[in-house]
Order: C-alpha cells, then sequence, then structure tokens
C-alpha cells in the first residue's frame, strides 16, 4: 500500500504531523522503487557516478540516524558513516535489498520516536554532528532530511524509469 501524497489542504494536528506525513511519502517512494527491483537491478549502477539504489536506500538510513540520533540527540552511534567506503556509498557483501529495507524502515520508526518526542523549536544536543557550530533546531534538520529524501527520490525514478522500474506519484 503506497502513501497518498501530503495535499496541502488536508487537515494535520501539528506542523510536526505535517512534515512527518512528507517524511513517510518520500520514504514509502523508496520502498516503492527498490522493493519492486530485483537484487540484480538494486545492485546495479545506470549513472555516470556508479551508486546504485541499494546504496542510495543505506545512505538514506545512516543520513537519518546521523541527523536524529547522533546529531539531534546527541547519542553515540557505531560508525555514523557506515554507509560509504572510501567516501562513495557501500553495501557490505551479505546485504540484500530486503536487509537493507528493513534497516531503513527501522530507522524511519527510530526517527519518528525522536521526532514526536521533542518540539519542533527544541535546540539539538551539542555533538560532533555539528563540527563546532552551534546545533539546529529540530525544524531545521526536518527541512534539510525532507529534502534529502526528495532530491534522492527524483534520482531513483530516474534509475528506476531507466531499469523498466516503478516510478511516479501512485
Amino acid at each position: 500500500m503506497s502513501v497518498r501524497f501530503p495535499a496541502p489542504t488536508q487537515a494535520a494536528d501539528s506542523r510536526t504531523e505535517v512534515y512527518l506525513r512528507y517524511l513517510a511519502y518520500f520514504r514509502d517512494g523508496v520502498i516503492r522503487r527498490v522493493g519492486a527491483m530485483s537484487e540484480e537491478e538494486a545492485r546495479r549502477s545506470r549513472v555516470p557516478s556508479g551508486w546504485s539504489p541499494l546504496e542510495l536506500v543505506r545512505h538514506l538510513t545512516f543520513m537519518e540516524r546521523r541527523w536524529f540520533v547522533w546529531g539531534f540527540e546527541g547519542r553515540a552511534v557505531d560508525e555514523p558513516f557506515g554507509d560509504a567506503v572510501d567516501g562513495r556509498w557501500a553495501v557490505p557483501e551479505g546485504l540484500g535489498v530486503a536487509d537493507v529495507l528493513a534497516d531503513f524502515r527501522r530507522q524511519a520508526a527510530a526517527t519518528d520516536a525522536v521526532v514526536r518526542r521533542h518540539d519542533l523549536d527544541e535546540v539539538g544536543r551539542p555533538s560532533e554532528r555539528w563540527d563546532g557550530e552551534p546545533p539546529a533546531t529540530l525544524e531545521r534538520v526536518l527541512l534539510h532530511v525532507l529534502q534529502e529524501h526528495a532530491r534522492h527520490l527524483g534520482h531513483l525514478d530516474v534509475v528506476a524509469e531507466l531499469g523498466g522500474g516503478v516510478t511516479g506519484e501512485a
């Protein structure tokens, strides 16, 4: 079942709920596109930069973990940049589409829990994530993560279209 696009006229209890609906929509698009791919297609790069759809999903998983758990809440995480090897996205041998998507879903639930525990105007805890800069508010982190998901979903649309896979809004 697909998550419907959160229309601007759809009532919401809070700004937090609006942000989480958009995040759910973008995540669902990622899951639908990559989940419909064969293992071979999910590992195949169709772009000159060399990334694969599976690598992109793993990147999104770690990106959320870095921003919300390690960054905003300031909690320790194992290998915050574990989605990359030598500056390139990577998926360890032995992890397939089902594994990577399951981790993506688990991180989505963890992220949503972080967002629901805090007020949008709350400032994150100081941590290495901020590179010495003052921590951002939860709302700014959410906006950053939303744009990253939207941008990468667009990349997946192109790659899926080139491979004859699932694309589009529905």
